[in-house]
């Protein structure tokens, strides 16, 4: 059964995050996604919390998450509360997968990338893992039938994740929690009530509902908004060599994420704290908060 965060919400109010990982410096396209989270957030009256996301630990480089705390700041994007680091929550991650162990909702699979390429897994290991082939990974047993969900840029989406993903991994081979599952924990134990992310995340939005609601937790409402692309049509990305934010002229890098999700610019934005000033009622209008 899924949940709504309509519930939470309406007993603590907006509750949104942004969750760069640190490979890097923010780039012109994670800007546009931070832009619209904390807007969304600050529009709502709500509270907007920072989490570096450092659980892919061979990715991370040494600073960058000072770094991009660094640029927010610079760029008048200030956080509610302590950051949180997902490299010091093993423990939490390690508490509910042994509660999903022990109700037989995971299981281990010997199966290499190699074998399974791009398809959907199909359950190969679910009863067991074949002879001589040791656990290389854990996955999530994923229920039967279409996930509905409304996202709020982009309309009604739906997704049968059973048959385009399989059961997802939830552990890696190499030892380090997936992705896709530690951000459904972290979700849920800070109480966020909507995500705003870039719209290469939208695939992972069935699963990660699926999952919270098998823990009981609730579904964030979510915004999937537009991505930044290079010359070729690629997303901007820290794996593409993206350039680090231009930190000598905040207001022109300011503006133009906002022009990339759509707005005009805004006249009389002088300085920094002018610029989210101007940019606030604007958001709010376009999404009729």
């Amino acid at each position: 059964m899924l949940y709504s965060s309509q519930a939470l919400r309406a007993r603590q109010g907006y509750t949104g995050r942004f969750a760069p990982s640190p490979s890097g410096p923010l780039h012109d396209g994670s800007l546009v996604a931070a832009m619209a989270s904390f807007l969304d957030a600050r529009a709502h009256q709500g509270r907007w919390l920072l989490r570096i996301e450092d659980i892919d630990t061979p990715r991370a480089v040494a600073g960058a998450d000072r770094l991009i705390m660094g640029q927010l700041q610079a760029l008048g994007m200030h956080w509610d509360g302590e950051p949180v680091w997902q490299s010091r929550r093993h423990a939490l991650y390690q508490s509910v997968f042994d509660a999903l162990n022990a109700q037989g909702c995971v299981y281990g699979c010997g199966c290499t990338r190699q074998e399974i390429g791009q398809r959907a897994y199909p359950g190969t290991c679910r009863n067991g893992v074949r002879p001589g082939r040791p656990v290389r990974a854990w996955r999530w047993r994923v229920p039967e039938g279409m996930v509905h969900f409304h996202d709020r840029w982009l309309g009604p989406q739906q997704q049968n994740v059973a048959n385009t993903v399989g059961d997802f991994i939830v552990k890696r081979a190499d030892g380090l929690w997936a992705y896709q599952f530690v951000v459904v924990i972290d979700d849920w134990k800070q109480e966020i009530t909507d995500i705003v992310r870039g719209a290469d995340l939208l695939d992972s939005t069935a699963r990660q509902r699926l999952l919270a609601g098998r823990l009981g937790a609730p579904c964030p409402d979510v915004m999937h908004v537009p991505l930044v692309l290079d010359e070729h049509g690629h997303k901007l990305s820290k794996q593409n060599h993206a350039p680090a934010l231009d930190g000598s002229d905040p207001l022109r890098t300011l503006d133009r994420a906002w022009r990339r999700l759509g707005f005009e610019s805004l006249p009389g934005a002088e300085n920094i704290e002018a610029f989210w000033k101007a940019a606030l009622p604007q958001w709010a209008a376009r999404f009729n908060i």
